[in-house]
């Protein structure tokens, strides 16, 4: 099985479940955990920020950075395929009483311009823009790189008319890799900020959400709220560590094979990619002019044990990541390329 489902899908390597097995561990609700604390320090240190915090999962750290930083009646603005708006359960809404005002973006990218319209002048019946999320790279849009100069001019129009700029940065690092620009240069100066592990950096579980101090003390609480907090965490701490010592060359990599990917299957009938695709480790492409459902294309490919993800109607994902090598990439497009000709004859 070449599995092009999801980054999530890593498993931990021997490496690391061996550091995990050997981590000194205490108790995290006293911050008395070495290994979680020594994690939480680094990515702060990574991300520019003055403090972090070890959480379950993205979603709770974007969940928590919302609860914290708006009020029930607020108004949060994203783009339309974000992973807030769309693959959250509306957790927003559910817990926090927030709205969310989701602009409509080509690839998960929105203009300062946009954004700027989408801020609500001040009235009695509106609800109040309280914070605007930019998603580092992008998700169920195809995995496209923010340019560095429009995150500034959003957050400092954020700062400006008095909202909140917060950095969903799941594959925050994957951007690091395409650009060659460094983490703190993307959350410099934003009020929020995280990085997952489970994801490319290939750990069980966990990401680390980051602001200054008085944020974290807050995210604390709602984290605690939530049911997230732990006990002996430097168990699952440590698989972050081992990731950042010995994983992060591996996305750029990553972002190479969807690339690669993205040659191996251009000019394939019935296949539609759009320019600028496969900017991280991420491929997105339309199998609409097949007559098919990505459902079906997507079947297609698994009984050949080629696991691709299907977006809605039309639109397939597929993502690289660590347990994906050169040669299962190019089996993977052989096999892609070879169901849109089968396809397209079918249709001919």
């Amino acid at each position: 099985m070449i599995d092009l489902y999801s980054d999530t899908q890593t498993r931990p390597t021997p490496g690391m479940r061996a550091a995990m097995a050997a981590a000194e561990v205490g108790d995290e609700q006293s911050d008395s955990d070495p290994t979680t604390l020594a994690l939480c320090a680094r990515v702060a240190d990574l991300l520019g920020q003055k403090a972090g915090v070890f959480m379950p999962s993205g979603t709770m750290c974007n969940l928590v950075a919302i609860l914290v930083q708006t009020r029930p009646g607020d108004e949060i603005i994203v783009d339309d395929q974000s992973h807030i708006y769309n693959t959250e359960a509306a957790g927003s809404a559910a817990i926090g009483g927030v709205s969310v005002a989701a602009l409509k973006t080509p690839a998960g990218v929105y203009t300062p311009e946009a954004f700027e319209a989408a801020i609500r002048v001040p009235a009695r019946t509106a609800p109040r823009s309280a914070l605007v999320s930019i998603e580092q790279t992008t998700s169920f849009s195809g995995g496209s790189v923010w340019d560095l100069a429009d995150m500034r001019r959003i957050r400092d129009i954020a700062k400006t008319r008095g909202l909140k700029a917060h950095i969903d940065g799941a594959r925050l690092l994957n951007a690091v890799a395409a650009t060659g620009i460094a983490a703190k240069a993307y959350a410099e100066g934003f009020d929020s900020a995280w990085i997952d592990l489970s994801k490319g950096l290939g750990c069980p579980v966990g990401a680390v959400l980051c602001g200054d101090r008085d944020f974290i003390t807050q995210a604390w609480r709602w984290k605690y709220r939530l049911g997230g907090a732990m006990r002996q965490s430097g168990i699952l701490a440590a698989a972050g560590l081992y990731a950042l010592d010995h994983h992060v060359d591996q996305l750029a990599r990553d972002n190479a094979h969807a690339a690669l990917l993205r040659d191996r299957i251009a000019g394939a009938p019935g296949l539609a990619i759009a320019a600028g695709a496969a900017q991280s480790n991420i491929l997105c492409f339309s199998v609409a002019p097949l007559g098919v459902t990505a459902a079906r294309f997507a079947e297609a490919c698994l009984a050949q044990d080629i696991r691709v993800r299907a977006i809605g109607a039309h639109e397939i994902r597929a993502t690289t990541h660590l347990e994906v090598d050169e040669p299962g990439i190019l089996r993977a497009a052989d096999v892609i390329r070879a169901e849109a000709e089968r396809l397209s004859a079918l249709r001919d």
